[in-house]
């Protein structure tokens, strides 16, 4: 399988994967202009992706979405919700690209794709598993809390991107409003960098040896330094050996970055 980030951040996501035949993104939250520069730039063509899968209908996640499926004639996958949620958003979709997703798996030749319901102020926001091959790899981004159903989902993926967001201190310091700092402090928010070091702490219990990308930061409230850094303190503290019992990177806000074959 292969694996890159495109973007991450608040500004806009997309990740690439593929397996031996097939090869989709997971959203598409920049312009169609940017997404097929970004493909190129790893050597791939927009005209080839098989399916768009959508993990929520926030604009950094879906901006892209009807520009290239009219393009190139790519299917959408979201939950019936999401749909909902997001067609007038997309602009007009052929019939036969609108693909809603009634169970939680499909298939795209030969790559199997599952769904899992994550915590954010969305209609139903989910996170993807991707697989091919006894190979695995995990998206989940946008989480307002680490729950049981994430860490079943993804704790035995060979590749994840995982949110970490926010530093604490600099949201509740930093220039947003009142309201929109507790929204991404709650629940239905985003993950926080000491929140992000502690889930993948646990998660790594049992399954070693694993590439983790931390994504979605937030351009006003983190930096990648301190993303990162903070992760690794804790870590640390859990006596977790980087390098041999994971390998922890960043994903980049405005170009591929961690392109993986696995």
């Amino acid at each position: 399988m292969i694996f890159c980030s495109l973007y991450s951040g608040s500004s806009g996501n997309s990740i690439f994967v593929s397996s031996g035949e097939a090869k989709v993104l997971i959203d598409a939250g920049l312009p169609g202009k940017n997404i097929e520069k970004a493909l190129n730039e790893i050597s791939e063509n927009a005209s080839e992706l098989d399916a768009i899968f959508v993990t929520h209908e926030h604009i950094d996640h879906i901006k892209g979405v009807g520009v290239l499926s009219r393009r190139y004639d790519i299917p959408i996958y979201a939950n019936e919700l999401t749909w909902k949620a997001m067609s007038s958003l997309v602009g007009n979709i052929k019939e036969h690209n609108i693909k809603v997703m009634s169970k939680n798996y499909t298939s795209i030749k030969d790559m199997d794709i599952k769904s899992f319901p994550i915590s954010h102020d969305a209609a139903a926001a989910q996170g993807y598993t991707l697989y091919h091959n006894k190979k695995k790899a995990a998206v989940a981004t946008d989480l307002g809390y680490y729950s049981d159903v994430v860490k079943e989902n993804i704790e035995d993926a060979d590749v994840i991107l995982f949110e970490s967001n926010h530093d604490i201190e600099m949201l509740k310091f930093g220039p947003y409003p009142y309201n929109l700092k507790r929204r991404i402090l709650s629940d239905v928010g985003h993950l926080s960098n000491e929140a992000s070091g502690k889930a993948i702490a646990d998660m790594i219990d049992g399954y070693k040896r694993k590439k983790v990308i931390l994504g979605h930061l937030s351009k006003t409230n983190n930096y990648p330094e301190l993303a990162y850094q903070t992760v690794v303190n804790i870590l640390t503290a859990r006596k977790i050996n980087l390098n041999k019992d994971i390998s922890l990177t960043v994903a980049k806000r405005d170009m591929p970055s961690n392109y993986v074959e696995f």
